[in-house]
């Protein structure tokens, strides 16, 4: 029977180096925060002006770095959005190929502009001037709209 010598497995997917990092984090400061707490002389400790500036510190940071995920979350949400990605295609001529809805035989292309932007499943639907809907990535042409056209 194989045996797995399994404090040899950890040891060695153990990082040999320490990798210094240029940021300080939330974990750091409280690494560094308790350090001194554990570290301070008992006949001098440490001001409590001091420990609450360095809470508010911490509080802070804290902060700052939950308002910049938040607002690096909002900005993928509008980049990922099919409206937003699609929303400069409005008032722009496309054409598209039109399919039988029986017989999903090609009847040829039309042309229409676009007067509004659409999602359904995740997927852009160009809503078209002459009525139609269709797929933003069934268009095989886009022009700029021309005054007196569809």
């Amino acid at each position: 029977m194989n045996t797995i010598n399994e404090p040899s497995l950890y040891l060695n997917s153990q990082q040999k180096e320490r990798v210094p990092s240029p940021e300080l984090g939330k974990d750091e400061f409280l690494k560094i925060l308790m350090t001194q707490l554990q570290n301070q002389d008992p006949l001098n400790p440490m001001e409590d002006r001091e420990f609450i500036s360095q809470m508010a510190t911490f509080t802070t940071l804290e902060q700052t770095i939950n308002m910049a995920n938040s607002i690096d979350k909002l900005v993928q949400s509008q980049l990922i959005s099919p409206v937003i990605q699609y929303s400069h295609m409005i008032e722009k001529i496309v054409t598209y190929q039109q399919y039988d809805d029986q017989t999903g035989q090609l009847i040829g292309e039309k042309s229409s502009q676009v007067v509004a932007v659409s999602q359904k499943d995740g997927w852009a639907i160009l809503e078209l001037k002459n009525g139609d809907r269709v797929y933003a990535d069934a268009v095989i042409e886009v022009r700029d709209s021309i005054k007196g056209s569809e």
